[in-house]
């Protein structure tokens, strides 16, 4: 039996709170698995009553009694909050407790104490007046794991894509890109889909950066200077790989039977497709961090934050796809 799941509060002032207390009301619909979320209990159970969601809480000391609670109450690992949160009005004051739950439940997946961390969305604006020095979830995450180059990889019931570029402008998303950073999420890519995802030999696709793959050059030099050599690179190396490939011929339904998941250049060409086959199932998986990570692929909804009206699907895909992952590793040898 695998460890609980360890659930990170996010930004209070957001939905995060919300989404928690409705994914614990569909679990037996959902087959979520046991998880608890490390959070202010108090908070919750004022936010559960004033949405009318009926889900009890109940503070834990340790995750060990989160199996135990789960089918009853939603196991709280209490992280306190030094104000009281209002709807859609994120204060830098409870900043620090966002960022100390991310630590905790990094320290208790490390310590084999919870099976994999599923984060809720977090307002980095709001985080950065605390000292928060990272684009987002997945460079901080790098920074605690000591992993120079943690991947991205997005992921739907339709369409997994990994954007080589990730939180940087689009000029400075071509600035940076490169052969090695190419190789490298490739690399991490292949081994994540056969350990995590059970497929024996992946085949990934690499998506062009120009119209129509650089049209030989008339349209860019990057895929001849960048990307193909990238993509024999990783071929040398035994993996399945093709491309690249121009971006507007890669998403639709033939073409997606070709692959298990693609290389995207930057941020958008990777989730403008994943969001639009599925906006409401997309989550946000972390490769190449000695734990497993997942989380919503949405952001913290101020605007409907306290209404009740959030949707729970993303963080219900999360949680789920995390205890998969984290029965499957369950079989395998430790890692060193």
């Amino acid at each position: 039996m695998t460890a609980p799941l360890a659930l990170t509060m996010g930004e209070p002032a957001g939905i995060g709170g919300e989404i928690t207390l409705m994914a614990w009301r569909d679990r037996v619909t959902s087959v979520a698995p046991p998880f608890f979320v490390i959070d202010d209990p108090t908070r919750l159970t004022a936010l559960a009553r004033a949405i009318g969601v009926d889900v009890p809480v109940r503070a834990i000391d340790d995750p060990s009694e989160a199996a135990r609670v789960f089918p009853s109450a939603l196991p709280v690992l209490a992280q306190a909050l030094p104000r009281l949160p209002i709807p859609g009005q994120p204060d830098p004051a409870n900043a620090p407790a966002v960022i100390a739950a991310v630590e905790r439940a990094v320290t208790l997946v490390r310590n084999r104490q919870a099976g994999a961390v599923i984060t809720n969305p977090i307002q980095k604006e709001t985080l950065y007046d605390a000292g928060f020095a990272y684009p987002g979830h997945t460079e901080f995450l790098g920074a605690l794991a000591h992993v120079a180059h943690p991947v991205m990889m997005l992921a739907g019931p339709e369409l997994r894509v990994v954007p080589v570029t990730i939180h940087l402008s689009l000029v400075d998303a071509l600035a940076s890109l490169s052969t090695a950073a190419i190789v490298t999420c490739g690399r991490v890519t292949a081994a994540a889909l056969t350990r995590d995802f059970g497929i024996a030999r992946p085949r990934l696709a690499v998506a062009a950066l120009n119209p129509h793959a650089g049209e030989a050059g008339a349209m860019g030099h990057e895929e001849r200077d960048i990307i193909v050599p990238a993509v024999a690179a990783l071929a040398a190396q035994g993996i399945d790989v093709s491309g690249p490939t121009p971006a507007d011929t890669l998403f639709h339904a033939g073409a997606r039977t070709r692959y298990d998941a693609v290389l995207c250049m930057y941020h958008d060409q990777a989730l403008i497709p994943l969001k639009t086959l599925d906006f409401e199932r997309g989550i946000n998986i972390t490769l190449g961090l000695p734990f497993i990570r997942t989380s919503p692929d949405h952001g913290t909804a101020l605007d409907i934050a306290g209404q009740g009206v959030a949707n729970p699907a993303s963080l219900i895909a999360a949680l789920m796809t995390a205890g998969v992952m984290a029965a499957r590793r369950a079989t395998q040898p430790a890692e060193a």
